[in-house]
């Protein structure tokens, strides 16, 4: 790790100009769309989940425990790296807003530089060779990626694993990679997001496919397993000592709730998230990702091949376990920057490759012009997205929540299936009916007449939900308020109500 942090640092010193251009690219670019949501329902975040990190995150830093209801340890967080990062926002006084949106915008500067570098890196020995100043409009373009920008102003840890993802493969293209470091980034990865542990995949094909003898193989290959090891194995632990299972409740949680997305056939939804990349600048980077693909294979690219197989290794994963789409693709986010890296560095060599005649010439800079407005409106047009998103959250979830908050007893149980902003700002014992932090739900997580049984059981006194997500379940509710929000409608939703349960009643 000693060798990491010194390529780290020089990395960041020899080409520290690129990274102020990209720190001011992401300000610039979150920046406007958390400026353009505040003059909406902001400050505020897009999703709410993002309160499930912040609800961990205050009770770590007050009271020193990993806990979404004080008193009682759980393994609800995702991306228990992520609370940590969080947890020091409320240390210094940062927190909520201020300090997760700066988490955001560092990683997305940090993508943008790494995202350009990675370009450039391809793009030599491919014969093109890129200036210091097209890296520095690549950077800037990566930066203005609408995913990316919204992922940036969310709360959540999608551009921290997006990150990792470019670590690792920037890593690999290295002549000879530091395999434990590898290994090590991997594991801590999986701090950030379970499915990190894909990037092993790439690592592995890379060591094979690439060096000299046998045995260097084998004592690299016990390099990036030590690596690995050392960060994932207390990942493992931490879960099994929280919850009694060796990955967190998410994970199962997750699964159960959308199992019935499995039912669609598979090539439906390889398609669905095969296009969530492609919404915008993605699209126009088709043919380049494919002519890499091509010309790694040709010149045994070992390294550009595998991070390319990885990141649609990472869509098929998610088309065969999770193949959800909404808010996005925010699943996949973590595949896109290196899905564009590769696309952007395809093109480039593409435009080489090609004859340099007039007719051409025109067709390369047609092609430049149109990426470079189909990124503008793209970026314009998730600002929107960004604001409505927000909107939604607080006119939705928050409004219920600061309800639940004035109007209930401090010692009620309130059953939810958003449990985040009602966490943070209700601070009232909850029942997740999406089994984050109430994994005994997981097993009937669908069946609404066995989670009538169990609120029943459980003396539950308030119900919290859409009315359409449980339209048998809020029959045996009495409505007490319903939110009175434009932007769910807007969006061809509902508005979040509270009924008091029928035990209370």
């Amino acid at each position: 790790m000693n060798g990491l942090r010194g390529r780290l640092f020089s990395e960041l010193t020899r080409n520290w100009r690129l990274y102020l251009i990209c720190l001011i690219a992401a300000g610039f670019s979150s920046g406007v769309y958390l400026y353009w949501s505040a003059q909406g329902k902001g400050p505020g975040f897009p999703l709410d989940d993002a309160w499930i990190h912040q609800t961990y995150a205050r009770n770590l830093a007050v009271s020193g425990e990993w806990a979404y209801f004080p008193g009682e340890p759980s393994a609800g967080s995702t991306s228990p790296l992520w609370t940590v990062f969080l947890a020091a926002g409320y240390v210094i006084g940062a927190a909520p807003y201020l300090w997760a949106y700066l988490l955001g915008i560092f990683a997305l500067a940090g993508i943008a530089g790494l995202g350009a570098q990675l370009i450039s890196r391809i793009s030599a020995p491919a014969g093109t060779k890129l200036s210091p100043q097209i890296v520095g409009l690549l950077a800037v373009g990566i930066a203005l990626e609408w995913h990316l920008a919204w992922a940036a102003g969310s709360g959540m840890e999608t551009l921290l694993a997006a990150l990792v993802s470019l670590v690792v493969v920037f890593m690999l293209l290295s002549p000879s990679p530091a395999w434990f470091s590898v290994g090590g980034i991997t594991g801590l990865g999986i701090w950030i997001r379970p499915d990190a542990v894909a990037l092993l995949g790439p690592a592995v094909m890379v060591l094979l496919f690439t060096g000299s003898s046998w045995n260097k193989k084998r004592l690299h290959l016990g390099q990036l397993i030590a690596g690995f090891g050392a960060i994932f194995l207390p990942y493992l632990l931490f879960n099994r000592l929280l919850a009694g299972s060796w990955w967190p409740n998410t994970y199962y949680a997750k699964q159960a709730e959308y199992a019935i997305e499995l039912q669609a056939s598979l090539i439906s939804r390889l398609q669905e998230q095969a296009l969530l990349p492609l919404v915008g600048v993605g699209a126009l980077l088709l043919p380049g990702f494919a002519f890499l693909i091509v010309n790694a294979l040709r010149r045994k690219s070992w390294a550009v091949l595998a991070g390319a197989i990885w990141a649609l290794g990472y869509i098929v994963l998610y088309a065969l376990r999770l193949p959800v789409t909404y808010q996005y693709g925010r699943y996949v986010m973590p595949m896109m920057p290196v899905y564009f890296a590769l696309g952007t560095a395809g093109m480039a060599a593409m435009s080489a490759a090609l004859p340099n005649s007039l007719w051409m010439r025109v067709i390369k800079r047609a092609w430049m012009f149109s990426s470079a407005i189909v990124l503008l409106v793209f970026w314009f047009q998730g600002a929107q997205i960004y604001r409505r998103d927000v909107a939604f959250i607080e006119e939705e979830m928050v409004a219920a929540a600061n309800w639940v908050a004035q109007n209930t007893p401090p010692d009620s149980l309130v059953a939810a299936h958003d449990i985040g902003a009602l966490g943070y700002f209700a601070q009232r014992q909850l029942l997740d009916l999406a089994g984050l932090v109430s994994p005994q739900v997981i097993s009937f997580i669908r069946d609404e007449a066995r989670l009538a049984a169990f609120l029943d059981e459980t003396q539950a006194g308030y119900l919290v939900t859409f009315p359409g997500w449980y339209p048998t379940l809020i029959q045996s509710g009495e409505l007490l308020y319903q939110t009175s929000g434009t932007a769910a409608p807007s969006m061809g939703g509902e508005n979040m109500a509270v009924y008091r349960w029928r035990f209370f009643r």
